[in-house]
């Protein structure tokens, strides 16, 4: 055998086993692309329901934005409305209490003075007789 003849042997073989691991590396690549695809399959089976849940609970909390949106504005209404009624009635209230809280300070100082036994000082408000004689009575 010459040396031309042993080197086409050996290159062959070679080949040959190129071939083969070439060959396995394919198979081992199918069986993983077919694991690949079983894997997406389940994943698939499993997440199309939750992402249709997932759209179920967005649409409803969607709706209870809009309700609470809803009541927020309805407390806005009140709030303005109970402020306005507010204002009114202390434009309507306020004066005559003052005049009616001013009135009773007033007969309380009158009572008051009128009501103390003279002393002989040189009052503003002198006392009426009968009042005088109507307080030396009770004593």
């Amino acid at each position: 055998m010459s040396g031309s003849e042993l080197a086409s042997i050996i290159v062959t073989i070679v080949c040959l086993a190129v071939v083969v691991v070439l060959v396995l590396a394919v198979q081992a690549l199918i069986r993983t692309l077919r694991e690949l695809r079983l894997t997406v399959e389940e994943l698939r089976s499993t997440t199309l329901p939750m992402v249709g849940d997932l759209h179920a609970t967005v649409n409803q909390a969607q709706q209870e934005l809009q309700r609470v949106d809803t009541v927020i504005g309805n407390a806005e209404r009140i709030t303005s409305t109970v402020d306005v009624v507010g204002r009114l009635t202390h434009k309507v209230m306020a004066p005559p209490l003052i005049k009616v809280l001013a009135v009773a300070k007033g007969v309380t100082g009158a009572r008051r003075r009128l009501s103390r036994p003279s002393t002989g000082e040189d009052r503003s408000i002198q006392r009426p007789r009968r009042v005088i004689e109507a307080s030396e009575q009770r004593r």
